[in-house]
């Protein structure tokens, strides 16, 4: 099954290389994750279910356009808690509940232009004999027992053919949504398809997902996995 295409981004403001990244998803009544996403938006659903996804990776090569990467600022871990909504035009996109990442001034510049609701984190990546460890723990207070560790063994390739529509639901996403000023807001990410992995997730002791507000997540979770991709960003738009 081939994905849905991705948008152009002709006119970049940001550079990136999203790599090692692990996709752990679950189910969740639609009546729990509605209220947490904005008027103008409503959750998208598959098999009659909403899903939240806790996604981390590892941050590379972030530059604006000709501007070369600076070796510290422009690489470093990530975690975001989203689920997935569709927009009064129709759109498809991604609701960020919660974002970490390990740099302060990329956690400043992202509050202030995409009003994400980034976190300064302590955290760190580990790819080793194709397993993924990820670590995160938010260093400022009331928030520091926010945290995640977990552990994923890459699997087998999950070429093309192989990959059914839930998983093109859950991984070939390519907006975003915020609320700038009060209204509705969007913004596009152009890459190409995920070289996708099957994923089985060895360890997780996580509590981001009840920091944001949703009851912890039940049962097994389904988990894909990437080497990653390199990712160009849109401006945010109305």
């Amino acid at each position: 099954m081939k994905a849905p295409p991705p948008p152009r981004v002709s006119w970049p403001v940001m550079y990136h290389q999203w790599n090692w990244i692990s996709f752990i998803h679950w189910r969740y009544p639609v009546a729990v994750v509605q209220p947490m996403v904005p008027a103008g938006l409503t959750v998208e659903t598959f098999d009659g279910s909403a899903w939240i996804g806790l996604t981390p990776f590892l941050m590379e090569g972030v530059r604006a356009p000709g501007v070369p990467a600076v070796p510290w600022l422009s690489r470093f871990p990530e975690i975001n808690v989203r689920t997935y909504v569709r927009d009064g035009r129709g759109r498809s996109g991604i609701w960020f509940l919660s974002l970490d990442a390990a740099r302060l001034p990329a956690v400043l510049a992202a509050r202030a232009s995409y009003r994400l609701p980034y976190f300064w984190s302590d955290m760190a990546v580990r790819v080793s004999d194709g397993r993924l460890e990820y670590r995160s723990r938010r260093r400022l207070p009331p928030l520091r027992r926010a945290r995640c560790h977990a552990e994923v063994a890459l699997g087998a390739p999950l070429d093309e053919p192989a990959r059914d529509q839930l998983a093109h639901f859950l991984t070939a996403r390519f907006r975003l949504f915020t609320v700038i000023a009060g209204r509705l807001a969007a913004a596009e990410a152009e890459h190409d398809d995920w070289p996708l992995h099957y994923g089985e997730l060895r360890r997780l002791d996580q509590n981001l997902i009840q920091s944001a507000g949703l009851p912890p997540p039940i049962g097994s979770p389904l988990v894909h996995a990437s080497a990653g991709v390199p990712v160009r960003i849109g401006m945010w738009h109305w």
